[in-house]
C-alpha cells in the first residue's frame, strides 16, 4: 500500500515538472531574444597624451623674412562626450621648430611655441571625428645679426581644425591645420616691431587612457 502511494506521488510530481518545463519552453519561444548594445561603440571621453610632427611656414612682420621649417612636439588633453556625436575638449601642446629665414643682415627664427585651446568635435561615425579648435598661443621669436642676438617671447592666438581616427580603444591618429599669430615686439636689430604669424600642418598620434 505504501509503495503504491509512493508511486502515485512520484508520478504526480513528474507530471507537474513536465507541465512547468513545457510552459517555460513556450514562454521562451514566445518572447524574442534581444541583446542590449550601446548606441556608440567607441567613446572619445577621457584624458589622452600624444606626439606630433609637422611643418611651419609664415612671415615675420617688418623684416622681409619668411621663416619655415619642420616642427615636432607633444600634446595632451581631455574630452567630454555625453552619449551624443558631439565631443568637447581642452588641449595643450608644446612644439620645437626649425623654422628660420634670413634677409639682408638679419635672421629670424622661431625656436619653440605652444598653445592652449578648446576643441569642438563631431563624431561622423563612432571611430572618426572632425573638429575645430582655437585659443591662446605663445612662443619665442629670435633675431640675430653679426655681433647681436635677441629673443622675445610673446603671446597671441590660434585657430584651426582637423580630423582624428580611432585605431583601437586606446590609440588614435590625427591630422590638423592651425594658423598661429604671435604678437609683435620691438627688436633692436630692425628698430621696428616684429611679430611672427604662420601656418602649421601636422600629423600626430594619441594614447587615450
Amino acid at each position: 500500500m505504501l509503495k503504491k502511494a509512493l508511486g502515485v506521488a512520484i508520478l504526480a510530481l513528474s507530471s507537474t515538472a513536465s507541465a512547468q518545463a513545457a510552459d517555460l519552453s513556450y514562454r521562451r519561444q514566445a518572447q524574442p531574444y534581444t541583446v542590449n548594445q550601446p548606441l556608440n561603440g567607441y567613446s572619445w571621453a577621457g584624458p589622452y597624451l600624444g606626439a606630433n610632427l609637422g611643418y611651419n611656414f609664415g612671415d615675420v612682420s617688418n623684416s622681409g623674412t619668411s621663416p619655415s621649417g619642420f616642427s615636432g612636439g607633444i600634446q595632451g588633453g581631455y574630452n567630454w562626450q555625453f552619449g551624443t556625436p558631439w565631443v568637447f575638449g581642452l588641449e595643450a601642446d608644446l612644439q620645437a621648430t626649425g623654422a628660420d629665414d634670413r634677409f639682408a643682415a638679419w635672421k629670424f627664427s622661431n625656436p619653440w611655441y605652444g598653445t592652449i585651446r578648446g576643441r569642438v568635435g563631431y563624431a561622423v561615425n563612432p571611430n572618426f571625428m572632425v573638429y575645430g579648435t582655437g585659443g591662446l598661443a605663445f612662443g619665442q621669436l629670435k633675431g640675430t645679426m653679426p655681433g647681436l642676438s635677441e629673443t622675445h617671447t610673446t603671446a597671441g592666438w590660434t585657430v584651426g581644425g582637423g580630423a582624428e581616427f580611432a585605431l583601437t580603444n586606446n590609440w588614435s591618429l590625427k591630422a590638423e591645420y592651425m594658423y598661429v599669430d604671435l604678437d609683435s615686439s620691438n627688436f633692436l636689430i630692425t628698430g621696428l616691431p616684429n611679430g611672427y604669424n604662420f601656418s602649421t600642418v601636422r600629423v600626430g598620434v594619441n594614447y587615450h587612457f
